[in-house]
Protein backbone atom coordinates (compact mmCIF):
# COMPACT_ATOMS: atom_id res chain seq x y z
CA UNK A 1 0.00 0.00 0.00
CA UNK A 2 1.42 3.66 -1.15
CA UNK A 3 1.79 5.69 1.37
CA UNK A 4 -1.15 8.68 1.09
CA UNK A 5 0.87 11.82 0.21
CA UNK A 6 -1.47 13.71 -0.88
CA UNK A 7 -3.94 12.75 2.19
CA UNK A 8 -1.02 13.96 4.57
CA UNK A 9 -0.80 17.30 1.93
CA UNK A 10 -4.06 17.77 2.37
CA UNK A 11 -4.68 17.51 6.17
CA UNK A 12 -1.02 18.80 7.80
CA UNK A 13 -2.63 22.56 7.83
CA UNK A 14 -5.99 21.94 9.59
CA UNK A 15 -4.78 19.42 11.80
CA UNK A 16 -1.98 21.99 12.72
CA UNK A 17 -5.10 24.89 12.98
CA UNK A 18 -6.82 22.88 15.21
CA UNK A 19 -3.60 21.63 17.44
CA UNK A 20 -2.13 25.38 17.58
CA UNK A 21 -5.49 26.10 18.45
CA UNK A 22 -5.05 23.77 22.02
CA UNK A 23 -1.66 26.31 22.57
CA UNK A 24 -2.78 28.76 24.91
CA UNK A 25 -3.50 32.47 23.44
CA UNK A 26 -0.47 33.99 25.97
CA UNK A 27 2.39 31.30 24.65
CA UNK A 28 3.05 33.24 21.32
CA UNK A 29 6.37 32.04 20.35
CA UNK A 30 5.39 28.17 20.86
CA UNK A 31 2.22 29.10 18.18
CA UNK A 32 4.40 30.54 15.92
CA UNK A 33 7.29 27.92 16.03
CA UNK A 34 4.30 25.16 15.50
CA UNK A 35 3.03 27.09 12.65
CA UNK A 36 6.60 26.94 10.97
CA UNK A 37 6.92 23.49 11.45
CA UNK A 38 3.74 22.67 10.14
CA UNK A 39 4.75 25.15 6.88
CA UNK A 40 7.76 23.35 6.68
CA UNK A 41 7.08 20.20 6.79
CA UNK A 42 3.78 20.89 3.96
CA UNK A 43 6.57 22.35 1.94
CA UNK A 44 9.27 19.55 2.19
CA UNK A 45 5.92 17.07 0.92
CA UNK A 46 5.05 19.32 -1.53
CA UNK A 47 8.47 19.77 -3.07
CA UNK A 48 8.33 15.72 -2.91
CA UNK A 49 5.55 15.06 -4.66
CA UNK A 50 6.52 17.54 -7.17
CA UNK A 51 9.97 15.58 -7.82
CA UNK A 52 8.41 12.23 -7.47
CA UNK A 53 5.80 12.46 -10.25
CA UNK A 54 6.59 10.21 -13.22
CA UNK A 55 6.57 12.42 -16.38
CA UNK A 56 7.21 9.64 -18.66
CA UNK A 57 4.35 7.77 -17.41
CA UNK A 58 2.09 10.80 -17.35
CA UNK A 59 -1.97 10.66 -15.99
CA UNK A 60 -3.29 10.86 -12.52
CA UNK A 61 -1.01 9.49 -9.95
CA UNK A 62 -0.64 9.32 -6.40
CA UNK A 63 -4.48 8.14 -6.41
CA UNK A 64 -6.29 7.62 -3.46
CA UNK A 65 -9.80 6.34 -3.85
CA UNK A 66 -12.07 5.79 -0.51
CA UNK A 67 -15.87 5.42 -1.18
CA UNK A 68 -17.95 7.92 1.31
CA UNK A 69 -21.50 8.39 0.54
CA UNK A 70 -21.65 5.39 -2.12
CA UNK A 71 -25.25 5.68 -2.81
CA UNK A 72 -24.83 9.20 -3.60
CA UNK A 73 -21.89 8.54 -5.66
CA UNK A 74 -19.82 10.26 -3.74
CA UNK A 75 -15.93 9.25 -2.97
CA UNK A 76 -12.48 10.64 -1.14
CA UNK A 77 -11.02 10.43 -4.42
CA UNK A 78 -7.27 12.79 -4.86
CA UNK A 79 -4.76 12.43 -7.52
CA UNK A 80 -2.56 14.86 -9.39
CA UNK A 81 -1.09 15.49 -12.85
CA UNK A 82 1.24 17.79 -14.47
CA UNK A 83 -1.51 20.47 -13.84
CA UNK A 84 -2.03 20.50 -10.60
CA UNK A 85 1.14 19.18 -9.41
CA UNK A 86 2.83 22.36 -9.50
CA UNK A 87 -0.32 24.28 -8.28
CA UNK A 88 0.34 21.98 -4.66
CA UNK A 89 4.16 22.83 -4.72
CA UNK A 90 2.81 26.86 -5.05
CA UNK A 91 0.62 26.28 -2.04
CA UNK A 92 3.58 25.03 0.14
CA UNK A 93 5.83 27.97 -1.07
CA UNK A 94 3.12 30.27 -0.17
CA UNK A 95 2.09 28.57 2.94
CA UNK A 96 5.59 28.61 4.25
CA UNK A 97 7.02 31.48 3.29
CA UNK A 98 3.46 33.61 4.43
CA UNK A 99 4.35 31.70 8.28
CA UNK A 100 7.79 33.72 7.77
CA UNK A 101 6.34 37.02 6.86
CA UNK A 102 3.65 36.76 9.52
CA UNK A 103 6.29 36.38 12.31
CA UNK A 104 5.59 39.77 13.44
CA UNK A 105 1.62 39.43 14.03
CA UNK A 106 0.83 40.02 17.30
CA UNK A 107 -3.03 40.45 17.90
CA UNK A 108 -4.41 36.73 18.54
CA UNK A 109 -1.49 35.04 16.68
CA UNK A 110 -2.86 31.74 17.50
CA UNK A 111 -6.48 32.36 15.55
CA UNK A 112 -4.58 33.55 12.87
CA UNK A 113 -2.46 31.04 11.76
CA UNK A 114 -5.36 28.60 12.32
CA UNK A 115 -7.52 30.11 10.06
CA UNK A 116 -4.71 30.40 7.49
CA UNK A 117 -4.19 26.85 7.73
CA UNK A 118 -7.97 25.99 7.19
CA UNK A 119 -7.62 27.68 4.25
CA UNK A 120 -4.75 25.75 3.15
CA UNK A 121 -6.45 22.65 3.77
CA UNK A 122 -9.36 23.73 1.49
CA UNK A 123 -6.66 25.02 -1.57
CA UNK A 124 -4.47 21.51 -1.45
CA UNK A 125 -8.36 20.02 -1.06
CA UNK A 126 -9.36 21.75 -4.58
CA UNK A 127 -6.35 20.98 -6.64
CA UNK A 128 -6.08 16.94 -5.74
CA UNK A 129 -9.59 16.39 -5.86
CA UNK A 130 -11.08 14.00 -8.56
CA UNK A 131 -14.55 13.91 -7.15
CA UNK A 132 -16.65 16.75 -8.12
CA UNK A 133 -18.71 16.89 -4.94
CA UNK A 134 -15.33 16.78 -2.72
CA UNK A 135 -14.11 19.58 -4.70
CA UNK A 136 -16.83 21.99 -4.25
CA UNK A 137 -16.37 20.83 -0.38
CA UNK A 138 -13.10 22.29 -0.02
CA UNK A 139 -13.75 24.90 -2.22
CA UNK A 140 -15.89 26.06 0.21
CA UNK A 141 -13.00 25.86 3.24
CA UNK A 142 -11.26 27.71 0.98
CA UNK A 143 -13.08 30.94 0.62
CA UNK A 144 -14.91 30.89 3.93
CA UNK A 145 -11.80 31.72 5.95
CA UNK A 146 -11.10 34.61 4.02
CA UNK A 147 -13.84 36.26 5.34
CA UNK A 148 -12.69 36.18 9.09
CA UNK A 149 -8.96 36.90 8.08
CA UNK A 150 -9.46 40.01 6.41
CA UNK A 151 -12.30 41.19 8.62
CA UNK A 152 -10.41 40.81 11.77
CA UNK A 153 -6.96 41.30 10.67
CA UNK A 154 -7.21 43.23 7.50
CA UNK A 155 -6.56 47.12 6.90
CA UNK A 156 -9.09 48.62 8.76
CA UNK A 157 -10.20 51.75 6.73
CA UNK A 158 -11.92 48.65 3.89
CA UNK A 159 -11.90 45.53 5.40
CA UNK A 160 -15.45 44.61 6.88
CA UNK A 161 -16.46 46.36 3.07
CA UNK A 162 -14.13 43.95 1.26
CA UNK A 163 -14.35 41.11 3.39
CA UNK A 164 -18.12 40.81 2.96
CA UNK A 165 -17.74 41.72 -0.88
CA UNK A 166 -14.98 39.17 -1.79
CA UNK A 167 -17.23 36.72 -0.18
CA UNK A 168 -20.57 37.25 -1.75
CA UNK A 169 -18.61 37.52 -5.37
CA UNK A 170 -17.04 33.90 -4.22
CA UNK A 171 -20.39 32.30 -3.26
CA UNK A 172 -22.27 33.48 -5.48
CA UNK A 173 -19.88 32.17 -8.32
CA UNK A 174 -19.70 28.84 -6.55
CA UNK A 175 -23.28 28.38 -6.22
CA UNK A 176 -24.06 29.01 -10.03
CA UNK A 177 -21.25 26.42 -10.49
CA UNK A 178 -23.26 23.76 -7.97
CA UNK A 179 -26.06 24.48 -10.28
CA UNK A 180 -23.98 23.39 -13.73
CA UNK A 181 -22.13 19.99 -11.60
CA UNK A 182 -25.51 19.28 -10.06
CA UNK A 183 -26.80 19.34 -14.20
CA UNK A 184 -24.19 17.23 -14.92
CA UNK A 185 -24.49 14.67 -12.25
CA UNK A 186 -28.26 13.65 -13.19
CA UNK A 187 -27.93 14.43 -16.81
CA UNK A 188 -24.73 11.62 -17.36
CA UNK A 189 -27.13 8.89 -15.54
CA UNK A 190 -23.80 7.86 -13.71
CA UNK A 191 -24.68 8.85 -10.44
CA UNK A 192 -21.52 9.82 -9.60
CA UNK A 193 -19.45 12.74 -8.96
CA UNK A 194 -16.09 11.07 -9.88
CA UNK A 195 -14.57 13.38 -12.62
CA UNK A 196 -12.82 10.56 -14.37
CA UNK A 197 -16.30 9.29 -15.06
CA UNK A 198 -17.71 12.36 -15.79
CA UNK A 199 -15.02 13.13 -18.40
CA UNK A 200 -16.29 10.31 -20.57
CA UNK A 201 -19.89 10.63 -19.75
CA UNK A 202 -20.65 11.72 -23.73
CA UNK A 203 -22.71 15.00 -22.60
CA UNK A 204 -24.93 16.03 -25.92
CA UNK A 205 -23.14 19.07 -27.48
CA UNK A 206 -26.08 21.35 -26.68
CA UNK A 207 -26.08 20.42 -23.42
CA UNK A 208 -22.94 21.19 -23.09
CA UNK A 209 -23.11 24.66 -24.93
CA UNK A 210 -25.97 25.48 -22.49
CA UNK A 211 -24.06 24.68 -19.20
CA UNK A 212 -20.52 25.48 -19.61
CA UNK A 213 -21.10 29.14 -18.83
CA UNK A 214 -22.63 28.33 -15.63
CA UNK A 215 -19.62 26.84 -14.42
CA UNK A 216 -16.66 27.86 -16.31
CA UNK A 217 -18.34 31.54 -15.01
CA UNK A 218 -18.60 30.10 -11.47
CA UNK A 219 -15.45 29.57 -10.91
CA UNK A 220 -13.51 32.20 -12.53
CA UNK A 221 -14.93 34.80 -10.25
CA UNK A 222 -12.25 33.51 -8.14
CA UNK A 223 -10.23 34.16 -11.15
CA UNK A 224 -10.83 37.18 -11.54
CA UNK A 225 -12.17 37.53 -14.93
CA UNK A 226 -13.86 40.25 -16.34
CA UNK A 227 -16.40 41.80 -15.43
CA UNK A 228 -16.66 39.73 -12.30
CA UNK A 229 -12.81 40.68 -11.28
CA UNK A 230 -13.60 44.12 -8.32
CA UNK A 231 -13.94 42.28 -5.80
CA UNK A 232 -10.50 41.26 -5.78
CA UNK A 233 -8.69 44.45 -6.13
CA UNK A 234 -10.63 45.74 -2.68
CA UNK A 235 -9.73 41.93 -1.21
CA UNK A 236 -5.78 42.26 -1.95
CA UNK A 237 -5.76 45.61 -0.16
CA UNK A 238 -7.73 44.95 2.45
CA UNK A 239 -6.26 41.95 3.73
CA UNK A 240 -2.67 41.16 5.95
CA UNK A 241 0.34 40.28 4.46
CA UNK A 242 0.09 36.55 4.55
CA UNK A 243 -3.02 36.94 3.12
CA UNK A 244 -2.80 38.84 0.37
CA UNK A 245 -0.10 36.44 -0.43
CA UNK A 246 -2.29 33.71 -0.21
CA UNK A 247 -5.64 35.18 -1.82
CA UNK A 248 -3.18 36.47 -5.36
CA UNK A 249 -0.93 33.66 -5.05
CA UNK A 250 -2.61 30.88 -4.58
CA UNK A 251 -6.80 31.31 -4.11
CA UNK A 252 -7.24 32.97 -7.84
CA UNK A 253 -5.48 29.91 -9.16
CA UNK A 254 -7.63 27.70 -7.62
CA UNK A 255 -10.30 29.14 -9.48
CA UNK A 256 -8.41 29.34 -12.96
CA UNK A 257 -8.03 25.43 -12.14
CA UNK A 258 -11.27 24.64 -11.38
CA UNK A 259 -12.45 26.67 -14.27
CA UNK A 260 -10.50 23.95 -16.69
CA UNK A 261 -11.21 20.90 -14.52
CA UNK A 262 -14.80 21.06 -14.23
CA UNK A 263 -15.62 23.95 -17.43
CA UNK A 264 -13.15 22.89 -20.19
CA UNK A 265 -12.33 19.19 -19.27
CA UNK A 266 -15.86 18.11 -18.22
CA UNK A 267 -17.32 20.27 -21.22
CA UNK A 268 -15.36 20.16 -24.16
CA UNK A 269 -17.49 20.82 -26.96
CA UNK A 270 -18.85 23.85 -24.94
CA UNK A 271 -15.55 25.41 -24.66
CA UNK A 272 -15.04 25.15 -27.49
CA UNK A 273 -18.20 26.84 -28.94
CA UNK A 274 -17.66 29.22 -26.29
CA UNK A 275 -14.47 30.52 -25.56
CA UNK A 276 -14.08 33.29 -28.83
CA UNK A 277 -16.19 35.24 -26.93
CA UNK A 278 -14.37 34.60 -23.48
CA UNK A 279 -10.51 35.34 -25.23
CA UNK A 280 -12.26 39.11 -25.28
CA UNK A 281 -13.17 39.16 -21.86
CA UNK A 282 -9.98 37.88 -21.01
CA UNK A 283 -8.16 40.41 -23.55
CA UNK A 284 -10.23 43.20 -21.35
CA UNK A 285 -8.53 41.89 -17.98
CA UNK A 286 -5.22 41.73 -19.77
CA UNK A 287 -4.95 45.31 -20.93
CA UNK A 288 -7.50 47.06 -18.11
CA UNK A 289 -5.85 45.32 -15.57
CA UNK A 290 -2.57 46.91 -16.72
CA UNK A 291 -4.01 50.52 -17.40
CA UNK A 292 -5.12 50.62 -14.29
CA UNK A 293 -2.72 49.30 -12.38
CA UNK A 294 0.13 52.26 -13.96
CA UNK A 295 -2.43 55.14 -12.28
CA UNK A 296 -2.88 53.95 -9.08
CA UNK A 297 -1.18 55.56 -6.45
CA UNK A 298 -1.55 53.51 -3.52
CA UNK A 299 0.99 50.88 -4.08
CA UNK A 300 -0.88 47.58 -2.80
CA UNK A 301 -4.07 48.75 -5.56
CA UNK A 302 -0.97 48.70 -8.14
CA UNK A 303 0.02 45.32 -7.37
CA UNK A 304 -3.72 44.05 -6.96
CA UNK A 305 -4.71 45.31 -10.28
CA UNK A 306 -1.17 43.94 -12.09
CA UNK A 307 -2.84 40.51 -10.61
CA UNK A 308 -6.11 41.05 -12.11
CA UNK A 309 -3.92 41.70 -15.96
CA UNK A 310 -1.80 38.86 -15.10
CA UNK A 311 -4.58 36.30 -14.25
CA UNK A 312 -6.04 37.54 -17.20
CA UNK A 313 -3.19 35.43 -19.12
CA UNK A 314 -3.84 32.49 -17.58
CA UNK A 315 -7.37 32.49 -18.36
CA UNK A 316 -6.87 33.95 -22.09
CA UNK A 317 -4.04 30.39 -22.46
CA UNK A 318 -6.72 28.23 -21.50
CA UNK A 319 -8.94 29.61 -24.15
CA UNK A 320 -7.11 29.51 -26.95
CA UNK A 321 -7.78 25.34 -26.06
CA UNK A 322 -4.28 24.42 -27.82
CA UNK A 323 -0.62 23.07 -26.38
CA UNK A 324 0.83 26.67 -26.67
CA UNK A 325 -1.39 28.00 -25.18
CA UNK A 326 -2.35 25.71 -21.93
CA UNK A 327 1.53 25.34 -21.55
CA UNK A 328 2.01 28.97 -21.06
CA UNK A 329 -0.93 29.05 -18.95
CA UNK A 330 -0.29 26.88 -16.73
CA UNK A 331 3.42 27.96 -16.03
CA UNK A 332 2.02 31.18 -15.51
CA UNK A 333 -0.18 30.09 -12.51
CA UNK A 334 2.82 29.01 -10.97
CA UNK A 335 5.13 31.55 -11.76
CA UNK A 336 2.27 34.44 -11.20
CA UNK A 337 1.68 33.08 -7.43
CA UNK A 338 5.49 32.99 -7.12
CA UNK A 339 5.87 36.32 -8.12
CA UNK A 340 2.61 38.09 -6.68
CA UNK A 341 3.17 36.30 -3.24
CA UNK A 342 6.65 38.37 -3.17
CA UNK A 343 4.92 41.50 -4.23
CA UNK A 344 2.88 41.53 -1.46
CA UNK A 345 5.06 40.59 1.05
CA UNK A 346 7.46 43.50 -0.22
CA UNK A 347 4.17 45.97 -0.09
CA UNK A 348 3.24 44.78 3.45
CA UNK A 349 7.53 45.09 4.73
CA UNK A 350 7.19 48.45 3.29
CA UNK A 351 3.88 49.67 4.65
CA UNK A 352 4.86 48.08 8.11
CA UNK A 353 7.63 50.87 8.37
CA UNK A 354 6.47 53.70 6.43
CA UNK A 355 2.76 53.49 7.70
CA UNK A 356 1.82 54.01 4.40
CA UNK A 357 1.64 52.92 1.16
CA UNK A 358 1.18 56.25 -0.97
CA UNK A 359 4.06 56.15 -3.68
CA UNK A 360 4.23 60.22 -3.80
CA UNK A 361 5.53 60.29 -0.44
CA UNK A 362 7.89 57.34 -0.40
CA UNK A 363 11.72 56.77 -1.86
CA UNK A 364 14.52 55.98 -1.27
CA UNK A 365 14.10 52.65 0.80
CA UNK A 366 17.16 51.00 -0.93
CA UNK A 367 19.16 52.67 1.30
CA UNK A 368 17.35 51.04 4.51
CA UNK A 369 16.23 47.84 2.84
CA UNK A 370 18.34 46.78 0.20
CA UNK A 371 17.30 42.71 0.52
CA UNK A 372 13.21 44.17 -0.45
CA UNK A 373 14.61 46.54 -3.45
CA UNK A 374 16.37 43.86 -4.50
CA UNK A 375 13.61 41.33 -4.54
CA UNK A 376 11.27 43.67 -6.31
CA UNK A 377 13.28 44.27 -8.89
CA UNK A 378 13.76 40.32 -9.99
CA UNK A 379 9.70 40.23 -9.11
CA UNK A 380 8.99 43.17 -11.71
CA UNK A 381 11.40 41.36 -14.34
CA UNK A 382 9.17 38.45 -14.03
CA UNK A 383 6.25 40.16 -13.86
CA UNK A 384 7.21 42.16 -18.10
CA UNK A 385 8.26 38.73 -19.41
CA UNK A 386 11.58 39.42 -19.17
CA UNK A 387 13.34 36.40 -20.58
CA UNK A 388 15.21 34.94 -17.70
CA UNK A 389 12.99 34.61 -15.56
CA UNK A 390 9.77 32.71 -15.13
CA UNK A 391 7.09 35.40 -16.19
CA UNK A 392 9.04 34.76 -19.95
CA UNK A 393 8.86 30.95 -20.00
CA UNK A 394 5.14 31.69 -19.31
CA UNK A 395 3.98 34.49 -20.81
CA UNK A 396 5.51 33.93 -24.25
CA UNK A 397 3.68 30.34 -24.77
CA UNK A 398 0.51 32.04 -24.42
CA UNK A 399 0.89 34.73 -27.14
CA UNK A 400 1.91 31.69 -29.29
CA UNK A 401 -0.98 30.00 -28.51
CA UNK A 402 -3.27 32.95 -29.00
CA UNK A 403 -1.70 34.28 -32.48
CA UNK A 404 -2.11 30.70 -33.66
CA UNK A 405 -5.81 29.92 -32.32
CA UNK A 406 -7.51 27.80 -34.50
CA UNK A 407 -10.28 29.79 -36.60
CA UNK A 408 -13.70 29.84 -34.93
CA UNK A 409 -16.94 30.83 -35.58
CA UNK A 410 -16.61 34.20 -34.84
CA UNK A 411 -13.27 34.94 -35.23
CA UNK A 412 -10.61 33.98 -38.48
CA UNK A 413 -7.72 34.56 -36.83
CA UNK A 414 -6.52 35.71 -33.09
CA UNK A 415 -3.30 37.39 -34.33
CA UNK A 416 -4.88 40.78 -33.50
CA UNK A 417 -5.95 40.09 -30.46
CA UNK A 418 -2.35 38.77 -29.36
CA UNK A 419 -0.70 42.21 -30.60
CA UNK A 420 -3.59 44.27 -28.72
CA UNK A 421 -3.08 41.90 -25.59
CA UNK A 422 1.44 42.22 -25.88
CA UNK A 423 0.52 46.21 -25.28
CA UNK A 424 0.28 45.06 -21.56
CA UNK A 425 3.74 44.09 -21.25
CA UNK A 426 4.60 47.46 -22.18
CA UNK A 427 2.19 49.07 -19.77
CA UNK A 428 3.46 46.22 -17.18
CA UNK A 429 6.59 47.76 -17.72
CA UNK A 430 6.10 51.40 -17.12
CA UNK A 431 4.60 51.17 -13.62
CA UNK A 432 7.09 48.59 -12.12
CA UNK A 433 10.09 50.96 -13.35
CA UNK A 434 7.82 53.92 -11.78
CA UNK A 435 7.74 51.80 -8.49
CA UNK A 436 11.06 51.07 -8.49
CA UNK A 437 12.48 54.37 -8.86
CA UNK A 438 10.33 56.51 -6.58
CA UNK A 439 9.78 53.82 -3.91
CA UNK A 440 13.11 52.54 -3.81
CA UNK A 441 15.52 55.28 -5.08
CA UNK A 442 15.57 58.51 -4.86
CA UNK A 443 16.23 60.53 -2.17
CA UNK A 444 14.82 59.20 1.69
CA UNK A 445 12.09 61.62 3.27
CA UNK A 446 13.48 62.99 5.81
CA UNK A 447 9.94 61.37 8.17
CA UNK A 448 11.85 58.01 7.90
CA UNK A 449 15.17 59.24 8.34
CA UNK A 450 15.95 57.03 11.98
CA UNK A 451 12.93 55.73 11.77
CA UNK A 452 12.91 52.97 9.28
CA UNK A 453 14.87 49.81 9.55
CA UNK A 454 15.75 47.27 7.34
CA UNK A 455 13.34 43.97 7.39
CA UNK A 456 13.99 40.74 9.64
CA UNK A 457 15.70 37.52 8.99
CA UNK A 458 12.81 35.59 8.35
CA UNK A 459 11.65 38.39 5.77
CA UNK A 460 15.02 37.73 4.23
CA UNK A 461 14.81 34.08 3.79
CA UNK A 462 11.31 34.52 2.61
CA UNK A 463 12.19 36.98 0.04
CA UNK A 464 15.45 34.88 -1.20
CA UNK A 465 13.22 31.99 -1.68
CA UNK A 466 10.37 33.46 -3.82
CA UNK A 467 13.18 35.74 -5.61
CA UNK A 468 15.21 32.30 -6.36
CA UNK A 469 12.35 30.05 -7.85
CA UNK A 470 11.72 32.67 -10.35
CA UNK A 471 15.11 32.86 -11.41
CA UNK A 472 15.93 28.96 -11.20
CA UNK A 473 12.82 28.48 -13.50
CA UNK A 474 13.36 31.34 -15.85
CA UNK A 475 17.08 30.05 -16.15
CA UNK A 476 16.10 26.29 -16.33
CA UNK A 477 12.70 25.93 -17.62
CA UNK A 478 13.30 22.26 -17.76
CA UNK A 479 12.43 21.84 -14.37
CA UNK A 480 8.77 22.37 -15.27
CA UNK A 481 7.82 22.94 -18.81
CA UNK A 482 7.71 18.42 -19.69
CA UNK A 483 6.08 18.30 -16.31
CA UNK A 484 2.80 20.95 -17.21
CA UNK A 485 3.36 19.35 -20.84
CA UNK A 486 2.33 15.88 -19.67
CA UNK A 487 -0.84 17.45 -17.78
CA UNK A 488 -1.81 19.79 -21.05
CA UNK A 489 -1.81 16.55 -23.26
CA UNK A 490 -4.34 15.18 -21.38
CA UNK A 491 -6.77 17.97 -21.36
CA UNK A 492 -6.35 18.09 -25.40
CA UNK A 493 -7.10 14.46 -25.42
CA UNK A 494 -10.41 15.41 -23.89
CA UNK A 495 -10.70 18.18 -26.43
CA UNK A 496 -10.35 16.01 -29.20
CA UNK A 497 -6.92 16.82 -30.11
CA UNK A 498 -7.85 20.86 -30.31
Amino acid sequence: MQFPILSVIVFIPILAGLLILLIPAERKTEVRMAALAAGAFALILSIWLYFSYDIAAGGYQFIEKYDWLPALGISYHVGVDGMNTPLVLLTGVVMFTGVLISWGVDDRPREFFAFMFILATGVFGVFVALDLFMLFFFYEIAVFPMYLLISIWGWKVTREYAAMKLTLYLFIGSVVALVGALAMYFTSGLKTFDMLALEQAGFTGDFQRLWFPFVFFGFAVLGGIFPFHNWSPDGHVAAPTAVSMFHAGVLMKLGAFAALRVGIMLLPEGARYHMPWIILLTLVNVVYGAFIASVQTDFKYVIGFSSVSHMGLVSMGFATLNKAGMLGAGIQMFSHGVMTALFFAVVGMVYDRAHTREIPNLGGFRKVMPFVAIAFIIGGLASMGMPGFSGFIAEFPIFMGLWDGEPSHIFSSYAWIAIIAAVSIVITASYIIRIIGKVFFGQLPEEFEGHVHDVTVLDKVALVFLSAIMVIVGVYPQIIVPLVESGVQNVLSLLGGA
